[in-house]
C-alpha cells in the first residue's frame, strides 16, 4: 500500500521555495559528473530539464519521438507565458498570480506549489529573455503583455501568436549548447515501452528505435518524465497527432500513481469541426478574446451572415452574465457558456456547434494594423483553414479537448510515489487544480525544467552519488524488455480487419459524449460500460499490418491506443468518484441556480490519488487533504 507523502516544507508561504533552497542536499561538481539522469521528452519542460542538468554537469540521456525537439507540441502553445512582473503597474504581484491559479483551478490544487509555480515566472521571463526569445516590446522598448481568461491583470508576455515555439527554439538552442559540450546525449525517433525499477527505484527504460524497430536499454540513476498531457484520449483535441498518455501510463503501471485524471480542459476557442475525417482539431488562442468579442443571434436558428446581422440582434453572452470579466472569463466558464447557447439553439454555422468571435470593434478603434500585429499569424491561420477572412467576418469558435490538469501524481520536489522517478510540465498534476488559466502553461513546463528540478533533484541524487553506473543485464531489464516485445507481438499478432485509428476514433466520441465538457452519474456509468466493450473488441480485431522491427507507424498508434483504453476507465471511474462540479469537472446533477459549477469543499477538497492494483483489479484511491493557509476557498464567482 503506497503512503503519500507531500513533502511540503514548514514555515509561512511565502518562504517554503527560500527555506527548502537553503535546506537541500547538494552534489559537488565533482560527484555530478558520476551520475546518470534519464530525461524522456523534449517540449519546454523536458528540453530546459535536460539543458540545466546537463550545465550542471551531470550525465544526461534525452529521448523524443519526433525527429528533432524542435517538433515538441509545445510550439502550438500560441498566446504567451505569465508573469507577475508588473509592468503595467496595475497591481499584480506574485500573489495576486499565485491567487488567480488558485481561484481559477477552483481551489483544487496543491497551494505551496502553487505559489512557487508563481514565485519562479519572473525568473522564467528574465531568461528566456536572455537567451533571445523575441517577446514582442511596446513603443518605448520594454517588454509587452496581454490579458488572459480568469484574471483583471495584464501579466501575459507574447511573440505575436507563436509563443510556444519561440519559446520551445530558445530552449533548444541551449538544449543544443549541451549537446555539443557533451554533457546531454540526444536520442530523437525513440518511443519508451516501459519503465525499469529496480529495488524499488527508477533505474532506466526500455525504448523502441522507431525507424528500424530495434528495442532499446537505457539506465541512469533518476528518469525524468516530461512527456505532456493526454488530451488526445478524445481523438479530436488541439493536441498533435501524437500526443499520448503512454510513458505516464507505463510508469503508472510501475507504481507511480495518477492523480486527477478526470481533470481536463475544454479549450472555448478552437476552429470548430469542419468534417467527419479530421484527426485534429486546431487551436485559436485565447488571446484573440482581448480584442475579439463573443456573441450569438438573439433569435434561435438565425442563419444570416454574420455581417447582416445588425447590433441590437446579437447577444453577446459572456459580457452579458459575467460584466466584471467579459470576454475573459477562465476557460471552462468560456466553454460550458458556448455549449449552452448552442444546445439552445442559438449557435451558428452549418451544424449550430459555434459561436462567433467578432473583431470588427476592435478594428474600427484600433486599426486593421494594430491587429495584425499583435494576432496577424492566427488570422492567417483560420484563413488558411476555413477560407474566410477574420478581417472582414467573425471567426467561428466552438470548445475542443485541450490541456489535461491530471497526471502523475508528484510531492513538492516533483518526484512521483517511485523513489527516482520525476514528472514535471504537463505530465504531473500539481499545479493547476480542476482548471487552467491560460498561459500557465509555458510558465508551469520552464520553471519546473529551469528552475525548480535542478534543485530538488539534488535531494535525491546527494544519496546516490556512490551507486555505480546501473548496469542494463540485470533481472529487471531482461524482464520489462520481454514483457515490452510480447505486447507488441500481441498487437501484431491479432489480425483482424479494424485499424488502431478506427478504435482510437470511436474512444474518443464516447469519451466526449460522456466525460467532456459536462457529465453525470448515468452517461459516466454507460461510458465505462461502452470503452470496456470496444477495449475488448480491440483486442479481438485490431489489425497492425507489417512486423516489430521495422519503420512501422500502425503499431506505434496500437500500443498509445490501447493504453489510452486503460486509462480511459480510470478518467471516468474518477469522474463517477467524485459527486461535485469543479473547474472543467462539471457534474449535472451539481451546479448552482445559475448554471456554474458546485463544489462540495466538506467532502471533495482532495486530490483523488490513484494507484493501480495489477491487471484486472480496480484501482485504489487515496485522498491527499488540500490545505490553504494563505486563501479561504470561496464560491468562485466572475460576475
Amino acid at each position: 500500500m503506497i503512503r503519500l507523502n507531500s513533502k511540503i516544507p514548514d514555515g509561512p508561504l511565502a518562504r517554503k521555495w527560500t527555506s527548502y533552497k537553503a535546506s537541500v542536499k547538494l552534489v559537488n561538481p565533482a560527484n555530478k559528473k558520476k551520475i546518470d539522469i534519464i530525461v524522456v521528452g523534449t517540449g519546454l519542460s523536458g528540453a530546459s530539464a535536460a539543458s540545466s542538468l546537463g550545465e550542471l554537469g551531470y550525465n544526461v540521456k534525452v529521448f523524443c519521438y519526433q525527429d528533432s525537439p524542435r517538433r515538441a507540441h509545445s510550439v502550438a502553445a500560441q498566446g504567451g507565458i505569465n508573469a507577475a512582473k508588473n509592468y503595467q503597474n496595475d497591481g499584480d504581484s506574485v500573489y495576486r498570480l499565485f491567487y488567480d491559479m488558485i481561484k481559477g483551478g477552483d481551489f483544487r490544487a496543491r497551494e505551496a506549489n502553487v505559489y512557487r509555480a508563481a514565485e519562479v515566472s519572473n525568473q522564467v521571463i528574465d531568461h528566456f529573455t536572455a537567451i533571445g526569445v523575441p517577446f514582442a516590446r511596446d513603443y518605448g522598448g520594454t517588454l509587452d503583455t496581454r490579458s488572459f481568461g480568469g484574471v483583471q491583470v495584464s501579466r501575459t508576455f507574447y511573440a505575436k501568436g507563436q509563443t510556444g515555439q519561440q519559446c520551445l527554439l530558445g530552449c533548444y538552442s541551449s538544449l543544443n549548447r549541451q549537446i555539443k559540450k557533451g554533457t546531454v546525449k540526444m536520442f530523437p525517433r525513440r518511443e519508451m515501452l516501459d519503465l525499469v525499477v529496480i529495488d524499488g527505484r527508477a533505474r532506466g527504460i526500455i525504448t523502441r528505435n522507431l525507424v528500424t524497430g530495434e528495442i532499446e536499454r537505457h539506465s541512469a540513476h533518476a528518469v525524468v518524465l516530461a512527456t505532456g498531457g493526454y488530451g488526445t484520449i478524445y481523438y479530436l483535441s488541439t493536441l498533435a497527432v501524437n500526443s499520448n498518455a503512454s510513458a505516464a501510463w507505463k510508469a503508472h503501471k510501475k507504481g507511480a500513481c495518477f492523480a486527477n485524471p478526470s481533470f481536463v480542459q475544454i479549450h472555448p476557442t478552437c476552429v470548430p469541426q469542419l468534417n467527419e475525417f479530421q484527426s485534429k482539431l486546431t487551436l485559436m488562442s485565447e488571446s484573440l478574446r482581448n480584442d475579439g468579442r463573443v456573441w450569438v443571434p438573439r433569435t434561435k436558428g438565425d442563419k444570416r451572415p454574420a455581417n447582416d446581422i445588425p447590433e441590437e440582434e446579437r447577444d453577446y453572452y459572456l459580457e452579458r452574465r459575467y460584466p466584471a470579466y467579459g470576454n475573459l472569463v477562465p476557460r471552462d466558464v468560456g466553454s460550458r457558456a458556448a455549449k449552452e447557447r448552442c444546445d439552445a439553439g442559438y449557435g451558428v454555422g452549418d451544424t449550430g456547434l459555434a459561436v462567433y468571435l467578432d473583431f470588427r470593434d476592435a478594428i474600427n478603434k484600433q486599426g486593421k494594423k494594430a491587429i495584425e500585429s499583435k494576432y496577424g499569424n492566427l488570422f492567417e491561420l483560420y484563413k488558411t483553414i476555413t477560407g474566410k477572412d477574420p478581417y472582414e467576418e467573425p471567426m467561428m469558435i466552438y470548445p475542443a479537448g485541450h490541456y489535461t490538469m491530471g497526471g502523475l501524481w508528484v510531492d513538492y520536489e516533483l518526484m512521483t510515489t517511485i523513489p527516482g522517478l520525476y514528472a514535471i510540465g504537463e505530465s504531473n498534476f500539481s499545479d493547476h487544480g480542476a482548471n487552467r488559466l491560460g498561459a500557465s502553461s509555458l510558465m508551469q513546463a520552464a520553471g519546473d525544467g529551469y528552475f525548480i528540478l535542478p534543485v530538488t533533484i539534488n535531494n535525491y541524487l546527494a544519496d546516490q552519488i556512490r551507486v555505480p553506473k546501473i548496469p542494463t543485464d540485470s533481472p529487471e531489464f531482461e524482464e520489462a524488455e520481454k514483457s515490452a516485445r510480447e505486447r507488441l507481438a500481441k498487437l501484431i499478432s491479432i489480425k483482424g480487419k479494424q485499424t488502431a485509428s478506427s478504435f482510437h476514433k470511436r474512444l474518443g466520441k464516447i469519451m466526449w459524449d460522456y466525460c467532456g465538457m459536462t457529465r453525470n452519474e448515468e452517461g459516466l456509468k454507460k461510458a465505462l460500460v461502452l470503452v470496456k466493450e470496444l477495449k475488448k473488441e480491440f483486442w479481438s480485431d485490431l489489425n497492425v499490418p507489417g512486423t516489430i522491427n521495422e519503420l512501422n507507424q500502425e503499431l506505434e498508434k496500437a500500443g498509445r491506443v490501447a493504453d489510452y483504453f486503460e486509462l480511459a476507465e480510470l478518467l471516468i471511474t474518477d469522474a463517477i468518484e467524485r459527486k461535485e462540479s469543479c473547474g472543467a469537472h462539471f457534474r449535472e446533477e451539481y451546479q448552482t441556480p445559475d448554471g456554474e459549477a458546485l463544489r462540495n469543499d466538506k467532502e471533495f477538497a482532495y486530490v483523488a490519488v490513484w494507484e493501480y492494483a495489477g491487471e484486472g483489479k480496480p484501482h485504489i484511491l487515496h485522498k491527499e487533504e488540500l490545505k490553504f493557509e494563505e486563501v479561504e476557498m470561496k464560491e468562485r464567482s466572475y460576475k
